[in-house]
């Protein structure tokens, strides 16, 4: 594939772990936005145990029939898989002349003259490539956002071999969803099935069309669920893991169970190189479908926001607390006005219930809080100085600020302003950073290349101790103590390699 087909750029945030380090990779060829080094209403068909059913062998006069395996369920799902083919226009690019061309001259338009210091060349097409899957006869189809972000032209190309054209219905960057429509009837349809249902161990099947080189079925099993990689906007991941061979191309394309249903779209891999490693990711299918049906009905996607910004208790972190194990999402912010604030909330309280449901970890948590309905009202259960109490908070509705506070990101610290993301130090990240147990600041676990930080020279693992002399333990501190520079440059005192020096920051 050509490298005008495969426009990958770095992802925007990283993270501490060593799963960001080792890096992930969206799967659409050409106008991804995210790269190497960082992964109408249908009713659910109800899902059937991954297990594959036994093949009846034919008899051994018929040669063509005595290898079983899973071309039935291949032959039920390909058709409703299809190809998408994206254009849109680069950004033109401007090129230096060693001289300057005369008012008027002939050679203007051959090097795209325009104005004075410069040649702006002109627009190139870029073209990208991806798969997506038909949900609804009428023609709705289902894919990945990266494959068709800033595309000016789709053409969906079906089993058939024909290509229509498609128009983008609604796209959400925070579950890397989109939603197509071509103006055909009496489509295939992939019958959308119950994620939740499946187990590790379960056998998948991936469709799609990596590569370019054609629709291609791989085989493997899920390896996980719940998993989040911290790619691209990264606000609501909870992706299943497979083994099953997906590359470049199978971005927005089908996987599914041995009876043939849809249990996820194909998002991302986890790569060192950009190849295939047995480390894949799809978007869970009841995810896909509540995002879908929402973009199909309102043209964008509603979700709950509690406002509250939450981190994993460790094993240290319930001994400290007095907790008996290490469960729940400890409370390390509360947005003032939020939700949780006007139902009582306070920092240092853990959330161990979730509408009756026990709170597994803060990613599932972040992820059940933006299903909900904004204006809906739910019980929390929290422990507080040993004692278990029950609260009620009516969820406001997330917008782009509320994700990021959701994910600790504060105004004043994000990468629209200074372009970090901060966590308190535990006594696990202390070990992590061969920091003392005692040590007392926060963490950078995020840099944008582009932001303020980064031009001061601030990196990710990095340890801010003060800010404009104060001592900070949390994103609050942080952002309460950048807003106070007021315009002026911010002096932060940071720890870094066993040694402390101080770096002036300033917003842009």
């Amino acid at each position: 594939m050509s490298r005008s087909e495969n426009n990958q750029s770095l992802p925007r945030r990283s993270s501490l772990s060593a799963r960001a380090k080792a890096g992930a990779l969206v799967l659409g060829l050409g106008l991804a936005s995210a790269g190497v080094w960082s992964a109408t209403p249908i009713a659910p068909k109800a899902i059937e145990a991954a297990v594959p059913a036994p093949v009846a062998t034919a008899p051994a006069s018929d040669p063509l029939r005595v290898n079983g395996g899973f071309a039935d369920v291949v032959a039920k799902v390909t058709p409703a898989v299809v190809t998408i083919r994206v254009e849109a226009k680069a950004t033109p690019r401007m090129t230096q002349l060693p001289f300057e061309l005369p008012e008027g001259s002939p050679f203007g338009d051959l090097f795209g003259q325009r104005g004075r210091g410069g040649r702006q060349m002109p627009p190139q097409v870029q073209r990208g490539l991806g798969s997506g899957v038909i949900v609804s006869n009428d023609g709705y189809i289902l894919t990945n956002n990266h494959v068709i972000d800033n595309a000016t032209k789709i053409s969906v190309e079906l089993s058939d071999r024909r290509t229509v054209e498609g128009r983008l219905i609604g796209a959400d960057p925070a579950s890397d969803l989109a939603v197509v429509k071509i103006d055909e009837k009496n489509l295939p349809v992939l019958p959308i099935g119950d994620s939740n249902m499946m187990r590790v161990g379960d056998v998948v099947l991936a469709v799609g069309n990596p590569l370019g080189v054609g629709q291609t079925v791989t085989m493997g099993i899920v390896s996980a669920k719940g998993r989040a990689t911290g790619l691209g906007d990264g606000s609501y991941e909870d992706f299943l893991q497979t083994d099953a061979p997906i590359n470049s191309g199978n971005s927005g394309g089908a996987l599914v169970n041995t009876a043939g249903s849809l249990i996820g779209i194909n998002s991302q891999i986890l790569s060192p190189s950009g190849g295939n490693i047995g480390i894949g990711f799809a978007v869970p299918s009841n995810m896909a479908k509540n995002v879908m049906d929402q973009l199909v009905s309102n043209g964008r996607v509603r979700r709950g926001l509690l406002g509250v910004t939450v981190q994993g208790v460790t094993n240290d972190l319930a001994a400290g607390l007095g907790l008996a194990k290490a469960e729940g999402a400890l409370v390390s912010g509360v947005t003032p006005g939020g939700a949780a604030d006007k139902a009582g909330l306070k920092r240092g309280d853990v959330i161990l219930s979730y509408q009756g449901r026990a709170v597994v970890d803060t990613n599932s948590f972040r992820n059940e809080i933006a299903a909900t309905k904004p204006g809906t009202t739910i019980v929390l259960n929290v422990m507080r100085d040993g004692r278990t109490s029950e609260f009620k908070a009516t969820l406001a509705e997330n917008d782009a600020k509320g994700a990021r506070e959701e994910r600790g990101e504060r105004e004043g610290e994000s990468s629209s302003k200074y372009g970090l993301t901060v966590e308190p130090i535990t006594p696990e990240i202390a070990r992590q950073l061969q920091l003392d147990r005692n040590a007392k600041g926060v963490v950078i676990t995020g840099v944008d290349p582009s932001g303020a930080a980064a031009s001061a020279g601030l990196r990710e693992g990095d340890v801010i101790q003060q800010v404009n002399g104060k001592s900070v333990d949390s994103a609050d501190d942080v952002r309460d103590a950048l807003t106070a520079a007021a315009g002026k440059p911010a002096v932060l005192l940071i720890a870094r390699g066993g040694t402390t020096v101080f770096v002036p920051l300033r917003s842009r």
